[in-house]
């Protein structure tokens, strides 16, 4: 017993230790951390054969693909996964069933292979790897872009797929007995497990969570979120689904609950470290030996898959109405084999369709084409255009806050890390993708949104907001802004940066709550500190300051008031010329002269 327990420990240790060393190397040269796992999981397994049993961990860690379907599905709720409906059954269809013709044509007239084995192995790759698709657009913080939710449509599409293609493997077997009986009778059960599944989630799952959470055991609320998923998997897995579609299920039903956040806390350090393991797994069960003997073969197979695959899905991503970048970005994610084909392949196998050493070459194909998923998913990027401009959808999921932020360049950044450490929580709505990318991997509450249009505003929680923040860049965007908010939602309060001097003055014009000049206080923290270094006290220089704030003030609103005489003056046949509010004194003249930051430059953020 002790001789097991110390080689379970040391695999684990060994595990660890190249996760460790792996992920970040790969990371940190730009391959990602998916291509990092697996390298790892090579040189442990067949290089080093430090670990040879490289199948059992595989079954294991496929646990984190199912635990990365339920947090997905926590993110979707069922209104939302309604909306994909066009692009799951059309373009995830088309994707799967043009993919296969064209795989069963390449494999009869490349591979010699018999029409029934060829239709296996045709819809057996033409599912692509969850698990390496969805953890690419996660690292890159692209699941929320159009090309992340159109690549999660056709994966879940395939997820729904793995059932017809099971169902297929004993038809097209030699010396098949059995009745088209079965075939309903697994349909029937497929059915029935969905619709038990649908119904423990509407009437069972949330008062489950909130019997647990009242008795405030923290490690039960970890043990009941576990159970959940495990018992969903593993109900969709008797019925011929996957585990990982019935766990998505679960958590679209959950999607909606009060406990969702706590799930998402409980469940993600095991999803991601057992996600690491799989592809590790993948790693660890290449066969070289395969390789070795079949070197040729898989150096044509591989690409031929992979281009194919390709092809179909820019082609289907085109014809749905997807931009040039879009599908470029989709046919360089989705290319490779996916995790499903190892049990269709060995299905097919057990029936006779074809030999075990084909199905360990498939397996080996498989295995390769993820390997080289992170390196097609770069190299689509060479072939995207820079004319077409990337969109994101607009899901406002969870929007609504005391401050609704519009706009989150430098400035917005900065003041919204000042309410959010100040316990204030923060809606931001942007236009930008990468900005969005690399706000969504800090934890903002961030949406792509257009806040120049009513209905934007609205999905996002102004009614809610005690406060708009306006903090867009560009002053014509923010006029624009500050006049929709005040024509159809008086009632808010608007705090709102402004662009330059003249900017200030056209805000308070219209009434705003509060402005500032966007490198206003900058400028006069500069200012002081640079007196200090040049002997000033600190007192002397805060005075001076404070001084030329006043006298900044005192300017604003003597230009306000020759503002609105001079509109006055326009009103009248004869010319009003008053005389100046403050006549300044020659010594403190360039003191009086307006704090004008911006006259001549503007800032890009």
């Amino acid at each position: 017993m002790a001789a097991v327990e110390a080689t379970l420990y040391t695999q684990g240790l060994v595990l660890l230790c190249g996760a460790v060393v792996a992920a970040p190397l790969f990371k940190k040269i730009g391959l990602g951390t998916v291509l990092g796992y697996l390298a790892a999981g090579i040189v442990i397994g067949p290089l080093l054969r430090i670990i040879t049993d490289g199948e059992e961990v595989l079954h294991f860690a496929e646990f984190g693909v199912v635990l990365l379907l339920f947090l997905i599905g926590l993110e979707l709720k069922p209104s939302r996964l309604w909306q994909l409906r066009r692009d799951i059954f059309g373009l995830g269809l088309m994707q799967v069933v043009v993919s296969a013709v064209a795989i069963v044509a390449a494999t009869v007239v490349l591979g010699g292979q018999a029409w029934a084995a060829a239709v296996v192995i045709g819809f057996g790759l033409a599912l692509s790897s969850t698990a390496f698709g969805i953890q690419i657009l996660e690292e890159r913080g692209d699941l929320n872009t159009r090309y992340g939710q159109q690549s999660f449509s056709i994966l879940l599409f395939q997820d729904l797929a793995i059932v017809p293609i099971l169902a297929l493997v004993p038809l097209v077997a030699p010396a098949t007995a059995e009745g088209g009986g079965s075939i309903l009778t697994d349909i029937a059960l497929t059915v029935g497990a969905i619709l038990a599944l649908l119904i423990a989630g509407r009437y069972v799952l949330n008062p489950l969570f909130q019997v647990i959470a009242g008795t405030g055991a923290k490690e039960a609320m970890i043990a009941a979120a576990l159970f959940v998923v495990l018992a969903s998997g593993t109900l969709m897995q008797i019925a011929g689904l996957s585990m990982a579609l019935g766990a998505f299920i679960a958590g679209v039903m959950l999607a909606e609950s009060s406990y969702r956040h706590e799930l998402q806390a409980d469940i993600e350090p095991f999803r991601g470290i057992l996600l690491g393991l799989f592809f590790m797994a993948v790693g660890l069960s290449l066969d070289l030996t395969v390789i070795a003997e079949n070197v040729l073969v898989i150096l044509i197979a591989v690409p031929v898959l992979m281009i194919i695959k390709a092809l179909v899905i820019y082609s289907a991503c085109r014809i749905f109405g997807a931009t040039h970048n879009t599908s470029v970005q989709i046919a360089g994610l989705l290319p490779q084999g996916g995790e499903f084909g190892f049990v269709i392949f060995s299905a097919a196998a057990a029936a006779g369709v074809f030999s075990q050493a084909t199905a360990s070459l498939l397996v080996a194909i498989v295995t390769i084409s993820m390997a080289l998923t992170p390196i097609a998913a770069v190299l689509a990027k060479r072939l995207m255009r820079e004319t077409d401009d990337e969109q994101m959808d607009e899901d406002f999921a969870g929007a609504g806050s005391d401050v609704l932020m519009i706009g989150f360049s430098r400035f917005g950044q900065i003041a919204s890390q000042i309410l959010l450490a100040g316990g204030s929580d923060v809606t931001i709505i942007d236009q930008s993708a990468d900005r969005i990318r690399s706000a969504s991997k800090f934890g903002f509450k961030i949406y792509f949104g257009d806040g120049t249009r009513k209905d934007v505003l609205v999905a996002a929680g102004i009614h809610r907001a005690k406060i708009v923040a306006v903090c867009t860049h560009k002053r014509d965007i923010t006029d624009k802004v500050v006049d929709l908010i005040q024509a159809e939602f008086p009632t808010a309060r608007i705090f709102a940066r402004a662009y330059d001097r003249t900017h200030t003055l056209s805000l308070r014009a219209r009434g705003v709550d509060y402005e500032t000049r966007e490198t206003f206080e900058s400028g006069m923290l500069f200012g002081r500190k640079t007196l200090e270094a040049l002997g000033t006290s600190e007192d002397q220089a805060a005075a001076i300051s404070q001084d030329v704030r006043h006298r900044d003030e005192e300017r604003l609103a003597m230009q306000a008031v020759e503002g609105l005489l001079a509109g006055l003056e326009k009103l009248h046949t004869r010319p009003v010329t008053p005389e100046p509010l403050i006549k300044p004194k020659r010594e403190s003249e360039r003191l009086d002269k307006p704090i004008d930051e911006n006259l001549n430059q503007s800032d890009p953020a």
